[in-house]
């Protein structure tokens, strides 16, 4: 029996202590701050906010090379003699990180690449789907295993809330005038990966402390989200009683499992602080 190998990238956020569990490789995107390049993973969250706060910029971020991935791909490829990889990957409408991929593997075997379409909670909901099913069948056939978790690709689903339009506003990704019309009206807009890109669907208005209950029962009314599992994600600066409001909504609504993720630096330089979101699959 060959060994089936998962891997994702840093994008996922996927708590390390569950990489680290079930072997889950995950593969660094990139950092940019003050012309210096960091692997995400190595470069704290609270620098990124207190350098915004110093300069009223934001980092860039790039994506993981083709060369990165060649590395990668080989490391594990001879740390694991015949294995097999699966590569769930970041989604490829908004980076180039799973094209490189594609360009990594062009002269290697035993590679499956899978774009989930997704990032951060909604990436790392795939990704787990695909450790519970090796888990529970360590024998399945590579081939039936990624069909499995292609099927998941648009049962994922992922909707957050940044906690203000400033990162945002940084970033370029709003403008000046939707800015000010928006911190002026406290308004929210609620984004979602739809086909793979990230698209605001509705606007909330109010603190949040309301808008995150709000966008837990649009969320729980809008989709069929399987019950055994749902993924709460923030960024630093959530105040700990709207977490404590959304765990406690989840277990009122019937999940059985929630789990929280904390966004990581590449996440967290476009989404800002303060944030909520959630993650889930339908069934």
């Amino acid at each position: 029996m060959r060994r089936i190998i998962l891997t994702t990238e840093s994008g996922a956020d996927l708590p390390i202590e569950f990489a680290e569990k079930h072997n889950v490789h995950v593969v660094p995107m990139h950092v940019i701050m003050d012309g210096e390049d960091y692997l995400d993973g190595s470069l704290s969250v609270t620098d990124i906010y207190d350098y915004y706060n110093r300069t009223k910029k934001i980092p860039s971020t790039t994506s993981t090379n083709s060369h990165e991935y060649l590395e990668f791909f080989t490391r594990i490829k001879n740390d694991f003699p015949d294995c097999v990889i699966i590569h769930i990957g970041y989604t490829s409408k908004a980076s180039s990180s799973f094209q490189n991929a594609i360009i990594a593997t062009e002269e290697l075997d035993d590679i499956f690449l899978i774009d989930a379409l997704n990032v951060t909670g909604g990436l790392t909901a795939i990704v787990m789907y695909a450790v519970s099913v090796l888990e529970n069948e360590p024998s399945i056939d590579p081939g039936l295993l990624v069909k499995k978790i292609e099927s998941k690709v648009p049962k994922s689903r992922l909707a957050f809330v940044p906690g203000s339009l400033e990162f945002l506003r940084a970033g370029g990704r709003v403008s000046n005038l939707a800015y000010l019309g928006g911190a002026l009206l406290k308004i929210k807009p609620r984004i979602e990966l739809i086909d793979g890109n990230l698209v605001s669907t509705k606007k909330y208005r109010g603190k949040m402390d309301l808008v995150s209950e709000k966008l837990f029962r649009d969320y729980v009314d809008q989709y069929n989200i399987d019950r055994g599992q749902l993924y709460l994600l923030y960024s630093i600066g959530l105040d700990e009683e709207i977490m404590q409001r959304m765990d406690n909504l989840a277990k009122e609504t019937g999940f059985q499992n929630v789990t929280w993720i904390q966004a990581g630096a590449m996440i967290s330089t476009h989404a800002g602080p303060g944030g909520i979101g959630i993650a889930g699959l339908e069934v």
